[in-house]
């Protein structure tokens, strides 16, 4: 009996692999003498190529956006909710790219691909990539699919810093950003807790400089470790409170300073573990140093308003009212530095108790303001 999807899915979807044999010079100095990037693609291209959406995933995303790649598929795609016909992003009307980016570990050129220079992984060889690359990378991949400006670029988190530097590095490209839960800069709270995470990953002795592949194992407990701290930041208090609690997992204490007596616990544990078992650890270096690194103000003395004064966009930004790691202040520093440009700008600050991942998530409001933006965009 075939399977039923629900009406407002993609369906089934297949992953296509571009390669490009133009070399990649790269803001580390170093350069990608060849590489392949993954997408996905949902809804069909207008004859003018007037109607694509380009998404931009966060750090530990990909391009498996929404659909499923298997009938049996538990989950869809991590931006489902957001993505299929008539929702937010609607395929009826865009036709919608999601790529895993360089560096990636999803099929994408990164530190698990082999070197063409040397026939080994790359492993820690792999250069530094950061989101200004990741933007030269998407505009060759948009020339590959024929997209000379896109309708939209859309990311949250990390994903919204790659939209705002669309708008910066390729001005006449873009004709709208939505960028969401994101930062025109990372705070030294933030840059400290990413460096928390790589030390566990470095410090773990399965990492071997990087070089673990070769090795056979994997750097585990630093995985685990990492994804630990990381989804804490994702999650506000009120949210965590709300799942968890202080429950325990059995009816008392034990006393036992290595059991794992709370639910909480059990929670981080369960996470950190399936993320071990599907991230590359080099990967996640990459991504947090090019989080770390995302600054386009510095090239114009810290001035955002200046950084901002050639775009061509019109903006659309949201935030999270308990989202504490990229709050609700940042995403208005970037308004008013567009504001103080005199750029079109839309902002919406969305209350709800998600925290940071409340991007992710099928909060009412925020779906339907998503949804009342996407409208406004004409193909």
């Amino acid at each position: 009996m075939p399977t039923v999807f629900p009406e407002d899915s993609v369906g089934l979807v297949s992953p296509q692999t571009l390669h490009f044999s133009e070399p990649l010079a790269l803001a580390c100095g170093k350069t990608l003498p060849e590489y392949q990037l993954v997408i996905e693609t949902y809804g069909e291209l207008n004859p003018t190529a007037s109607n694509a959406v380009l998404i931009c995933h966060a750090l530990s995303g990909h391009h498996h956006a929404a659909g499923y790649h298997r009938p049996d598929e538990r989950k869809p795609g991590w931006w489902d909710s957001c993505i299929g016909p008539g929702k937010a992003i609607d395929t009826r009307k865009f036709f919608v790219v999601a790529l895993n980016n360089l560096g990636g570990c999803n099929g994408s050129t990164g530190p698990a691909s082999p070197n063409p220079a040397t026939g080994r992984i790359y492993g820690a060889d792999f250069p530094v990539v950061t989101v200004e690359d990741w933007v030269h990378s998407q505009a060759r991949l948009a020339d590959r699919l024929g997209i000379r400006q896109w309708a939209a670029v859309v990311g949250g988190s990390l994903g919204g810093m790659q939209a705002l530097q669309w708008t910066i590095s390729y001005p006449e490209r873009v004709r709208h950003c939505i960028c969401i839960a994101s930062a025109p800069k990372l705070s030294a709270q933030n840059i400290a807790f990413n460096e928390v995470a790589r030390q566990a990953i470095i410090s773990d002795p399965d990492f071997h400089g990087g070089h673990f592949q070769e090795q056979g194992v994997i750097p585990k407990r630093g995985l685990i470790l990492a994804r630990m701290v990381g989804h804490i930041t994702y999650l506000s208090d009120d949210a965590m409170g709300e799942k968890f609690g202080r429950v325990l997992k059995t009816d008392k204490l034990n006393y036992d300073l290595n059991s794992v007596e709370f639910q909480v616990e059990s929670y981080l544990r369960y996470q950190g573990e399936e993320f071990s078992t599907r991230f590359d650890a080099n990967t996640y270096l990459l991504m947090t140093k090019a989080l770390d690194y995302f600054d386009p103000a510095a090239a114009h003395d810290d001035n955002l308003t200046r950084t901002l004064a050639e775009v061509k966009a019109d903006f659309c930004l949201m935030s999270f009212t308990t989202d504490w790691r990229f709050s609700p202040a940042r995403s208005r520093e970037i308004v008013d530095a567009l504001v103080a440009a005199k750029k079109n700008v839309s902002y919406l600050e969305i209350d709800a108790p998600q925290g940071h991942d409340a991007f992710l998530m099928p909060i009412p409001r925020y779906l339907q303001a998503f949804s009342g933006y996407m409208n406004r965009i004409s193909v």
